[in-house]
């Protein structure tokens, strides 16, 4: 193993596997040599495999020896034949090339009979891509940025685990619908460097909506692993057959502050992506506060910023909008400092990507400006201020993201006014050639997404992501499986010790949500919450009172901060060590019954997605919708997938 890199002697090193913690090191095979004996010993099985005629029912695996070997992953690229082989025990993965001469991709050993393997390792992801799209442009296999994606789309985020990406691939295959497939927080979920997360060097980063912080990571895979990941479970199912463009977004890239330091290493980490959110809130965090006019005056001078002040206003102005002077330079010098991080982070993606690609598609990415974080509601002269400055910065926008008013978890309150903000928000939007992106999207209602949709006329995205938590919550509650039932309530138990923990915290922002979260449990049960926050121990009483669901509050807040608890304690969050890695290998480890409800609840939520913004017909989603609901087990899922 003395040639393997550090994460994967870590891993090995603590026995943990792929099969049951994926996506923790970029590589999708940790042991090379005992891989390719496997599928030496395999060869049998494999040659018969591919000497087989093509028909019969579909699968999604077939067994050889102790490989699985995945149909529907097939691929010609020039004279090879390519398949997704896995090893059963370890999950340990690679390439089996069949024709042609030897293959032009990183550690390709040659197994005679004219076979070749290729491991699956992170290095050579990028010779893969460059080898299909200069074949073929068409191609789908990576995330693309190109068709209805420039315009419109869902966002599928998840926070804990790689389960829901077979129920995305069967919710776009059968709508025909392009989608951001994969969606994560860069570094705030994910490490984005397994060096430093092997040298401790992962910091605490701030979680508003909980108000608190949490262990940077905290969703135990890294960014390189998961984009490994999600390309080859794409693959493994055959989605690249649809020809449906699907997308990868690098979610919350933080601009400036503290990640100066380790710029390179996200632009690296994120050079997949088919899409950026920039954020620009640490930069934000560290601008100082300009209170008077002469401290704006100053700031406008020593910044240099007339000249672009100019441009911008200039740019408003047959858009019919105007700032006062003394307001709009204060947005103005506030914004600056950021927006040429932001500048200089994009010239970094761009970089990287001339680097590893070889094509104009494959270096292609679409941008998204994230504004949420300023202070306030955005009014349509803040969104155009801001959207001039990246326009005379040279930076192209596809997406912008305004603070509309939303919360996370909870529908808008007023349709109509959601409408009139929306309106006057996708004037501006219009205006600079962009779509609206909604962040906090997760929980809305059905009238709040269709005035989203009917407002944008379909150019907008939602992002969504603790959803796909809570179904897997939905999932294992309604499980009859005992193993799936002891998860369940060890998981909502955690929960409720963090709501009890939280509303007697000594920071008042923390034990505000928490007695929100908390009070939101008890109005869904039709109890008072009267006498309950008395102590701690009143307060554990009368939680304990209340049977168990996904529905509580409090558990679609805190339950993503379960996976990589170890040992399922609430002291210690975002374990990265064997403790922490055991307690996420319980969720691969669920039964098939909760995998087909946790498929299907995926899967519905996106279908109303999908109807109420207008980006499918309804027609089209019942058709889906009754598709789903008779698949009697996940065998027949996984069938259906492949189909």
């Amino acid at each position: 193993m003395k040639d393997t890199r550090a994460i994967n002697r870590f891993l090995l090193g603590l026995g943990l596997r792929i099969r049951t913690n994926p996506a923790v090191s970029p590589d999708l095979c940790l042991d090379p040599q005992t891989f390719e004996a496997a599928v030496r010993a395999g060869l049998p099985g494999l040659v018969a495999f591919l000497r087989a005629k093509a028909g019969g029912t579909p699968e999604m695996r077939r067994s050889a020896g102790l490989l699985d070997v995945f149909p529907a992953s097939e691929l010609f690229v020039g004279g090879w034949r390519l398949f997704v082989v896995e090893e059963r025990a370890t999950g340990d993965a690679g390439l089996l090339v069949s024709g042609g001469a030897p293959i032009p991709l990183p550690g390709a050993v040659s197994l005679g009979e004219g076979l070749q393997l290729v491991p699956l390792l992170w290095e050579g992801l990028a010779p893969l891509k460059n080898l299909l799209l200069a074949d073929d442009p068409g191609c789908t296999v990576f995330p693309v940025a190109r068709g209805t994606l420039s315009r419109s789309s869902l966002g599928i985020g998840a926070r804990f685990t790689t389960l829901h990406w077979p129920a995305v691939a069967w919710a776009m295959k059968e709508l025909g619908l392009s989608l951001t497939a994969n969606q994560n927080s860069i570094p705030r979920e994910l490490v984005y460097d397994v060096d430093a997360m092997l040298e401790d060097r992962l910091v605490e980063v701030p979680f508003p909506f909980i108000g608190g912080t949490v262990p940077e990571g905290h969703q135990g895979q890294s960014v390189e692993g998961m984009t490994h990941a999600a390309v080859v479970s794409y693959l493994k199912c055959g989605f690249h057959r649809r020809r449906i463009p699907w997308g990868f977004n690098a979610d919350h890239q933080p601009i400036g502050g503290r990640f100066d330091s380790i710029e390179e290493e996200l632009v690296q980490g994120c050079a997949f992506a088919s899409y950026i959110t920039f954020d620009l809130s640490p930069e934000l965090a560290v601008t100082p506060a300009y209170d008077t006019p002469e401290e704006v005056a100053r700031a406008f001078a020593a910044q240099d910023a007339a000249p672009l002040f100019g441009l911008v206003l200039a740019r408003l102005a047959p858009l019919g909008l105007s700032l006062e002077d003394s307001a709009a330079k204060r947005l103005f010098v506030t914004l600056l400092p950021a927006m040429h991080k932001l500048v200089r982070r994009d010239e970094a993606y761009a970089r990287v990507r001339r680097e590893l690609f070889t094509t104009e598609l494959g270096r292609r990415y679409f941008r998204e400006l994230s504004i949420d974080e300023l202070p306030g509601r955005t009014s349509p002269e803040t969104l155009a201020a801001c959207l001039a400055l990246a326009e005379a910065l040279g930076v192209e926008i596809h997406y912008v993201a305004p603070a509309i008013g939303f919360q996370k978890n909870f529908p808008y309150p007023d349709d109509v006014e959601l409408r009139r903000t929306v309106e006057s928000l996708n004037t501006v939007a219009r205006a600079f050639g962009v779509s609206i992106g909604f962040h906090s999207g997760s929980g809305k209602s059905a009238g709040n997404y269709a005035v989203a949709g009917d407002v944008t006329r379909q150019g907008l995205e939602i992002k969504t992501s603790g959803r796909y938590t809570y179904e897997m919550g939905v999932a294992l509650s309604r499980s009859t499986d005992p193993r799936d039932a002891a998860l369940w309530n060890d998981w909502y138990g955690f929960t409720r010790d963090l709501a009890v923990e939280g509303a007697f915290a000594n920071d008042p922002v923390r034990q505000r949500f928490a007695r929100e979260f908390v009070s939101h449990a008890f109005g869904h049960e039709g109890r008072s919450a009267d006498g309950a926050f008395a102590s701690p121990e009143a307060l554990r009483a009368a939680l304990s009172s209340l049977s168990p669901s996904p529905d509580h509050m409090f558990f679609f807040e805190y339950n993503f901060l379960y996976v990589l608890a170890a040992r399922g304690s609430t002291s210690r969050l975002g374990d990265h060590g064997v403790a922490g890695y055991a307690q996420r290998a319980r969720f691969y480890g669920v039964s098939g019954e909760a995998r087909l409800l946790y498929a299907k609840g995926v899967a519905g939520y996106i279908l109303f997605l999908a109807e109420t913004t207008g980006l499918a017909n309804a027609p089209r989603v019942a058709a889906a919708r009754e598709r789903l609901a008779a698949l009697p087990d996940h065998d027949a899922f996984e069938r259906d997938l492949v189909a």
